[in-house]
């Protein structure tokens, strides 16, 4: 099976869960943006949480499906439709032969995710299939996708297989039909245009004077528009050292804070280096990470510092959820629902 590119939209690729564990080599992680979303998007279908998708941004793309299919959106709101009528996001969808989706201008977030049964089939490097656009390696052809481009899928496994056709039958005028399962609203992100971030001390905290301690944590930032996949520069109160600092480059993470010697935060992000050799001020608690990942040119964020513990009992908490909903759309596909 394959996916007819139409329209590219604004910045749409393929994207894993990231090139894990060769940042040692120098090789950049990528991988989606919004994990939470896209492992949601996957497990929703059934797919292995690893699975490609399509990490489409700000103006998604214009799609054609050459043969039936499930899918699922999950993300921000973009605005998609299927042969002009509105889809849900974050649940399974039917979607017959023929059928377009396309999708507009983000509405809530920036950023959404789509998931196909069986996952997107495209070479791995290094374990991955993540597109990793500066070196240009991973995804499809190593580049963002284009019009007339055909995305090939994988074969979903015989009892997806099944209940989709038997699924489709009751499709009668409609393109698609939802399935009666989707991520509950207390489960779902808050994207929002002003946001509080959670931040642990990162290694240099101590390091910054008392005055721009206290402007980290009390004033707000936005989103500057040179912002990209490798790191958000924000806008705000310049942060500084109580004197110079030469550093030897360190290992830095999704969501490590710099602090460069202008002064103005950044926000590492899924493309960003291996090392960096800036003082790291602040760390993003990981179930915090989606709702950076969501956020705009323009958007402003307050960062809430918490400790170590609580951060690693929110994300405890996280996982805990997804794997409860993880098992209950396994029964449900045991079931024949």
């Amino acid at each position: 099976m394959t996916l007819k590119i139409l329209k590219p939209g604004m910045l749409t690729t393929i994207q894993d869960l990231g090139r894990v564990g060769y940042q040692k080599y120098g090789v950049v992680a990528s991988g989606v943006m919004d994990s939470y979303a896209a492992r949601l998007a996957n497990l929703l279908i059934g797919n292995d949480e690893n699975a490609a998708v399509m990490d489409m941004t700000m103006i998604g793309p214009s799609i054609e499906f050459q043969e039936d299919t499930l899918i699922s959106i999950c993300g921000g709101d973009l605005a998609a439709v299927i042969d002009d009528e509105r889809v849900p996001l974050w649940r399974p969808l039917i979607i017959k032969s023929g059928s377009r989706l396309r999708f507009g201008n983000a509405k809530s977030g920036c950023r959404a995710y789509l998931s196909v049964v069986g996952g997107i089939s495209v070479s791995e490097v290094m374990e991955s299939s993540s597109t990793d656009l500066r070196a240009a390696i991973g995804g499809y052809k190593g580049r963002k996708i284009k019009s007339g481009d055909e995305i090939s899928i994988h074969q979903p496994d015989p009892i997806r297989g099944t209940r989709i056709k038997s699924l489709l039958q009751n499709i009668t005028t409609k393109s698609f039909i939802p399935l009666p399962w989707y991520v509950s609203e207390n489960s779902l992100p808050a994207y929002q245009s002003r946001v509080v971030i959670r931040v642990m001390k990162g290694r240099e905290f101590e390091l910054f004077q008392d005055e721009s301690i206290t402007s980290l944590l009390s004033n707000t930032f936005t989103i500057h528009p040179q912002s990209d996949r490798m790191a958000y520069r924000l806008n705000g109160s310049q942060i500084q050292l109580k004197s110079e600092l030469n550093m030897i480059s360190e290992t830095v993470t999704m969501g490590t804070i710099q602090v460069p010697p202008d002064g103005f935060l950044r926000i590492l992000l899924a493309d960003r280096q291996t090392t960096g050799g800036y003082p790291r001020i602040a760390q993003v608690a990981t179930v915090d990470l989606p709702l950076i990942a969501q956020l705009k040119p323009g958007d402003s964020l307050i960062f809430q510092e918490i400790t170590l513990e609580e951060a690693e009992t929110l994300y405890l908490q996280q996982e805990k959820d997804i794997h409860i909903l993880k098992q209950m759309i396994s029964e449900r596909w045991k079931r024949g629902e």
